[in-house]
Formats: C-alpha cells, structure tokens, sequence
C-alpha cells in the first residue's frame, strides 16, 4: 500500500511501477490521506512514457480497513495522517511531491521511486 496526501502522484507512481514489475505477483494499492480530485497530468505523462496508463487512475481516499489488509505500508509525505497498526512493515520514502514540478522535474522523481520500487519487490519476493 503506498500513501501520499492527494494520491495524485507519489503514490499513484508507485502503486503503477510496482504493478508493472511485479507483474501479479504482489496486490498494489494507493490511497491519499485527502485525496485531490485528479492525478496530475505531468504525472501521466511521465508514466506514460515507461508504458503506464494512469488515465483511469483516480485518487482514493485512505482508510483504516485498506491498511489493515496491507502487509507492507510505504508513506510518501503524508505525515501523521496514516494509521500505524502492530505487525505491519512500514516505510517511510522521503521523495518530492510532483505537484509543483514540470515534466522534467516530474521524470526525476519517476526515476527515483522506480528504483526504490525495484529494492523494495526485491524484498517482497525474495525466497
């Protein structure tokens, strides 16, 4: 489960990487702790440009049962507003919000969750 503010873009990159990586072998979601009305369009641009539609993609607000029913929980800026349960793994990603930047700047931070996306399927699937 990953976990921004608006899930218009951190979380919805991540929750699109780790989809497209782990190719069904995870359940991915995305939620924000006050959602915005639409994903960013530098966001879609930029994913669309590594063969992710986010198009569909519409932010969701977080709940209480969404993160009981996650095993790994990766916060992306949203504070304090995430619930924390016993005997989950949580994580905290110190990445930039993308609502500010233009598509270059938006790339950048693709870039950046992508690879942390890679370490972290690595210790999902990991025998």
């Amino acid at each position: 489960m990953f976990v921004c503010v608006q899930n218009a873009g951190r979380s919805q990159m991540a929750a699109g990487l780790l989809d497209k990586r782990a190719a069904g072998r995870v359940a991915v979601r995305s939620a924000g702790s006050e959602p915005a009305h639409a994903i960013h369009p530098n966001v879609i641009d930029a994913m669309s440009e590594v063969g992710i539609d986010l198009e569909r993609e519409r932010p969701k607000p977080l709940s209480d049962d969404q993160v009981r029913a996650a095993d790994v929980v990766i916060t992306m800026g949203c504070g304090d507003a995430c619930p924390v349960y016993p005997g989950k793994r949580y994580e905290d990603w110190a990445v930039d919000d993308p609502a500010e930047e233009d598509l270059d700047g938006v790339r950048r931070i693709r870039d950046e969750i992508e690879g942390r996306v890679h370490t972290l399927l690595d210790s999902l699937t990991a025998d």
